[in-house]
């Protein structure tokens, strides 16, 4: 889901090339779906929050991880585990993103962490609006700087397969949500890159579009309507039921506590990393300040070594 990744030629920013990002042609307005009749417990996916899942995974390789000792803690050493810290930063995106997402106002129904399949594996976020249908994908390269060109994916010089994997991803929800509506429902992928450093567009059209997460809203609100209000209504009630994306129905349980624990975890990364940076500023200082205190000291014996010769 989530991992941490420059490519030269002929480049267009991503900025100044909002039209490169539209993969197809809006569908057209897609007819209203017959839901039939509820079975079972009212279960709803509106209720699972972002990084549901990925957060439970951080917490589980960090609660594994040895406590840190005293000198380690003032110095602001992290007390992120190396091997959680890619869920970490993936829950991170995903919180990000839905921020964004629940800017979207009234009209948008915004899904996180929906499972699909049979196993572990989810899909990020789902949205449903005048726009379409989309899944999203979040990629939390941070301060890196993107390229995309046809189905290349390069960040920092490093190729990933995340353009592959999100189109898979909308083309497994088309067919979930086109099987329990009973008639074809057009899917849009996307990528959501969490505030890269830059992203580039080559010449050839990526085969996804990629947004810096700084612009979802805007682009989002900015494609022409295919769906009516009341579809968005009607492929909401279908997207928000368990059973239309997992074989096996589940009850969302109290995700109070992992929350919390995250939170916590979260609220000591950031003070040993502030405890780390005031360390340092602090070395710093200190050598000015030597080097103030004996510069006078070190000319006057350079300037007597001098005279001697």
């Amino acid at each position: 889901m989530v991992d941490i990744s420059v490519l030269g030629g002929a480049m267009t920013d991503l900025a100044e090339r909002d039209h490169v990002e539209s993969v197809a042609p809006p569908a057209p307005i897609q007819s209203l779906p017959v839901r039939p009749a509820p079975v079972g417990p009212p279960l709803s996916l509106r209720s699972r929050g972002p990084a549901y899942a990925v957060i439970r995974e951080c917490l589980a390789v960090q609660q594994k991880a040895a406590p840190l000792g005293t000198v380690a803690r003032v110095l602001g050493r992290s007390p992120l585990d190396p091997a959680a810290r890619t869920w970490y930063h993936g829950a991170l995106g995903e919180i990000e993103v839905a921020r964004v997402l629940s800017q979207l106002g009234a009209g948008w129904t915004v899904l996180h962490a929906v499972p699909v399949g049979s196993g572990r594996a989810d899909i990020d976020h789902i949205v449903i609006g005048p726009a379409g249908i989309f899944t999203m994908s979040t990629r939390n390269h941070a301060d890196r700087r993107v390229f995309v060109a046809g189905s290349t994916f390069v960040v920092a010089g490093q190729k990933h397969d995340h353009l592959r994997a999100a189109l898979h991803e909308a083309e497994r929800a088309s067919q979930l949500l086109s099987g329990v509506t009973g008639r074809p429902v057009t899917v849009t992928p996307l990528i959501v890159v969490v505030n890269p450093a830059s992203i580039t567009v080559g010449r050839k059209r990526p085969t996804v579009a990629v947004l810096a997460s700084s612009r979802l809203r805007r682009w989002l609100l900015a494609r022409p309507h295919v769906l009516s209000a009341r579809a968005v209504v009607h492929f909401s009630m279908f997207a928000e039921e368990p059973t239309t994306w997992h074989t096996q129905p589940f009850v969302n349980d109290d995700n109070g506590p992992h929350l919390q624990a995250f939170e916590e975890l979260r609220r000591q990364v950031d003070s040993a990393q502030t405890r780390s940076v005031i360390w340092l500023l602090g070395v710093v200082a200190a050598f000015i300040l030597t080097i103030d205190l004996l510069l006078p000291g070190i000319l006057d014996l350079l300037a007597g070594l001098v005279r001697l010769i």
